[in-house]
């Protein structure tokens, strides 16, 4: 542990957490739990011995790029995961609740009336671009430290992995899979009776044929994690990736800060979240960025001291 830095240290955490989870209640609802158990005592070894690799070879570009990159090679694994999990706390999708939220608060199914009000193709290009936007804003951000500086490159990593962990830890136990599911069954879930509008309005056909409308269908096709809406990590993750973008990439923090902000609007208006997991997902970043910096510069400087003894 004593070359360990913050991302270490979460990194390991979440993979001992969820182990544990696994170990102690997987029961009958995951059947591969001693796979999904062996991968995480496996990685948990993996990070170590590139830890230790790294102390000693740091001239190894490999290593070094390893050392600083791996959290990211880890997300889409975590993200997946949490389908297969959430069924050892609750074997219901918690829908229903946030459905009743949603029409407490505003009167209205937000994610159905959205797009009704504004069914046009420029329009929904818009925002289902902004929404794949998200995975250009991590990559984006990411690559322009790495090039820019190592060390605001992994700050900004450590940060958005602990943002991530939080976020995937929190879909074990609340498993939501958001509006997705009024336009059909999801792994087999429906909603129940009692809380299914009368009326589903369906997808404009001047959306569909628009190329990140099939973009984004594609992707959640393939590697949608089932019950990962609440907190939104889009909402979560876009944040992070913004207050980046006003700390050290100042020339493009306003074109970011509208994507941002039109990616929070497509959450809904594209039928992925609804505006509870929105406002979860401003909350999430706005408790977690700060406590990450916090966590972030307290752990690296005394890392960085006991390294010069």
């Amino acid at each position: 542990m004593k070359h360990y830095a913050f991302i270490d240290c979460a990194t390991q955490g979440y993979l001992t957490i969820v182990a544990l989870l696994i170990f102690m209640f997987h029961g009958t609802a995951v059947p591969l739990w001693h796979w999904l158990l062996g991968a995480h005592v496996a990685v948990i070894g993996l990070v170590h011995l590139l830890i230790r690799g790294h102390i000693r070879h740091p001239a190894n570009r490999v290593l070094d790029f390893l050392r600083h990159f791996y959290p990211v090679l880890l997300f889409a694994f975590f993200y997946r995961e949490t389908g297969e999990l959430h069924p050892m706390f609750i074997s219901e999708y918690l829908d229903p609740a946030f459905l009743r939220l949603d029409e407490r608060i505003f009167g209205i199914q937000p994610s159905l009336a959205f797009m009704q009000v504004l069914p046009y193709w420029p329009v929904s290009e818009i925002f289902y671009a902004s929404y794949f936007s998200y995975y250009i804003m991590i990559v984006g951000v990411g690559l322009a430290l790495f090039l820019r500086n190592r060390q605001q490159f992994f700050h900004y990593v450590s940060v958005l992995s602990f943002v991530f962990y939080a976020c995937y830890l929190t879909y074990i136990f609340t498993p939501v899979m958001g509006p997705r599911v009024f336009n059909r069954a999801v792994s087999g879930y429906t909603l129940p009776a009692e809380v299914q509008p009368e009326v589903i309005p369906e997808f404009p056909d001047a959306i569909k044929s628009g190329p990140f409308f099939r973009i984004m269908a594609w992707i959640y096709d393939h590697f949608e994690a089932p019950g990962a809406a609440f907190p939104s990590s889009h909402v979560a993750v876009a944040i992070t990736t913004l207050c980046f973008s006003f700390r050290y990439l100042p020339r493009i923090r306003f074109a970011h800060l509208l994507m941002v902000v039109l990616l929070c609007l497509s959450t809904v208006y594209c039928r992925y979240h609804y505006v509870v997991d929105v406002l979860a997902g401003i909350m999430t970043a706005a408790v977690l960025l700060p406590l990450g910096n916090w966590l972030y510069f307290r752990f690296d400087r005394s890392l960085e001291r006991m390294e010069c003894v």
